[in-house]
C-alpha cells in the first residue's frame, strides 16, 4: 500500500512540476508531461536505480478515465441533431482525411520492405488523430468556440468511428494470421457488437434527454459529480469489454448530456477532475516510452514524421474547405489534427501480439516514438499557428480569417 502511494505521489509531483515549468516557458504542458512520464518510468529512472512509476494496471485504468474524461467533455460540446446536420460535411471532411493519410501509411510500409497486414498497420498508426491531445489543446487555446473547431471535432468523430471497423479488422488479421473463414467470421462478429452498442447508444442518445435531465437532478455537488461519472465510466467500460472503442462511448454519452439543462454545471465541475485525470494519461504514454528503442527505428521514424505532417495539414486544409471555411481557417484545421496519440499506442499494442519481428519488436518501438514526436509537434504547431500561416503566406497567399 505505501509503495503504491509513493507512486501515486510520485507521479503527481512529476505533473506539478511538468505544469510549472510549461507555465514558466509558455509551452502547451502535454509534450511536458509526456517527458515527465518518460523520465519517472521505468526505462529512465529504473535505469538510473531511482524510485520509479511503474506501467502498471492502476496508471492504465487512471488514464483510461482521462481518454473517457476528455472525450465526455468533447460529446458535451455536440447534439445528436448537430451531428446529423453536418454529417455530410463530416462524410467529406473524413473521408478525405483517410484517403490521404492510410494509403500513405500503407505505401511507407511497403517501402521498407514490410508485407501488408504490418503496412496496414503503419497506415492505420499515422492515420489517426489523437481526439485526447487535440481536444485538450482546443480546450487550452481557446479554438473550442471558434469555427475551426467544428471540421476538427466532425473529424475526429469520424476517425473514431472508422477506427472502430478498423480495428476489428486488422486484429483478425493479425491475430487470425491473415484471415481465412474464421478470420472472416470474427471480423463480422466484431462488427456486429461494435455497431449495435453504438446504435443502442444513439438511441439512448436520441430518445434519453428526460433521463440525462433527471438523473442530474440533484442540488449536491458531490452528489451531481458522482452520478455523472456513475454513467460516463461504466458506460466506457462496458465498450472496451466489447470491443469498442470507450473513446467513442464516452462522446455520445457527452452528446446526451448536452441537451439535458446541466452541461454548463458539469462543464463547471467536473474541469478540474478531467484534467487531472488527462494529465495522467499523457503521463502514462510517457512511462510506457523506452528511448532506447527510438534508436532502433530513427530513419523509419524521421521518413514517418516527415512525410506524414504535411500529408495530415494538407487533408485538413480540405477538411476545412469542405465545411466551407476560409483558407486560413481551414490551415488551421489541418494544423490542429496533426497530434497523434492513444489509438496508435492501441494499434502498436495490437501489432506486437503479433508473430514477426516487424509486429513485436519495430512497430511498437516506431509508434512510441512517433506518438512523443507528434504530441510535442502537433500541440506546438497549434500554439505558433501563426507562424504556420506565415509561413505558407510567403508560399502562397493566404485569404483572411472570415468564412
Amino acid at each position: 500500500m505505501a509503495a503504491g502511494l509513493l507512486e501515486l505521489g510520485e507521479l503527481f509531483v512529476v505533473l506539478a512540476v511538468a505544469g510549472a515549468v510549461a507555465l514558466r516557458i509558455g509551452l502547451s504542458v502535454i509534450p511536458l508531461y509526456v517527458v515527465g512520464g518518460m523520465a519517472a518510468g521505468p526505462f529512465v529512472a529504473g535505469r538510473l536505480g531511482v524510485p520509479y512509476v511503474p506501467n502498471g494496471e492502476l496508471l492504465t485504468v487512471l488514464a483510461e478515465v482521462g481518454i473517457v474524461l476528455l472525450l465526455f467533455f468533447l460529446g458535451l460540446e455536440f447534439s445528436l441533431d448537430r451531428l446529423l446536420a453536418s454529417r455530410s460535411a463530416i462524410t467529406r471532411a473524413g473521408v478525405i482525411d483517410v484517403a490521404i493519410n492510410l494509403p500513405l501509411g500503407i505505401a511507407l510500409g511497403l517501402a521498407l520492405g514490410w508485407s501488408v497486414v504490418e503496412a496496414l498497420l503503419l497506415g492505420g498508426i499515422v492515420y489517426i488523430s489523437s481526439s485526447a491531445i487535440v481536444t485538450k489543446t482546443l480546450i487550452d487555446l481557446g479554438w473550442i468556440a471558434n469555427e475551426e473547431a467544428e471540421p476538427i471535432l466532425g473529424t475526429l468523430v469520424f476517425e473514431d468511428l472508422f477506427i472502430a471497423v478498423y480495428l476489428a479488422v486488422v486484429t483478425s488479421l493479425v491475430l487470425g494470421g491473415g484471415g481465412g473463414a474464421g478470420g472472416l467470421g470474427g471480423v463480422a462478429r466484431s462488427l456486429a457488437i461494435a455497431f449495435g452498442f453504438l446504435g443502442l447508444l444513439l438511441v439512448a442518445v436520441q430518445y434519453g434527454t428526460a433521463f440525462f435531465a433527471r438523473v442530474l437532478d440533484v442540488p449536491e455537488t458531490e452528489a451531481f459529480v458522482l452520478r455523472t461519472l456513475a454513467v460516463v465510466v461504466p458506460v466506457a467500460g462496458v465498450a472496451l469489454a466489447l470491443g469498442v472503442s470507450e473513446a467513442v462511448a464516452a462522446f455520445f454519452v457527452g452528446m446526451g448530456f448536452s441537451t439535458s439543462g446541466h452541461r454548463e454545471r458539469i462543464e463547471q465541475l467536473l474541469t478540474p477532475v478531467r484534467d487531472v485525470f488527462a494529465a495522467v494519461f499523457f503521463f502514462w504514454i510517457g512511462v510506457g516510452t523506452d528511448p532506447l528503442t527510438l534508436a532502433t527505428v530513427a530513419v523509419p521514424l524521421v521518413a514517418a514524421v516527415v512525410l506524414t505532417t504535411p500529408a495530415k495539414v494538407l487533408s485538413g486544409y480540405f477538411g476545412g474547405q469542405a465545411y466551407g471555411l476560409s483558407e486560413r481557417r481551414s490551415l488551421r484545421v489541418g494544423v490542429g489534427l496533426v497530434p497523434r496519440g492513444e489509438f496508435s499506442l492501441v494499434i502498436a499494442a495490437l501489432a506486437a501480439s503479433g508473430s514477426t519481428p516487424v509486429l513485436q519488436e519495430t512497430i511498437p518501438a516506431l509508434a512510441v516514438g512517433y506518438v512523443l514526436v507528434m504530441s510535442g509537434l502537433g500541440t506546438v504547431l497549434m500554439q505558433r499557428s501563426d507562424v504556420v500561416e506565415t509561413i505558407v503566406g510567403r508560399i502562397r497567399p493566404v485569404d483572411g480569417a472570415s468564412r
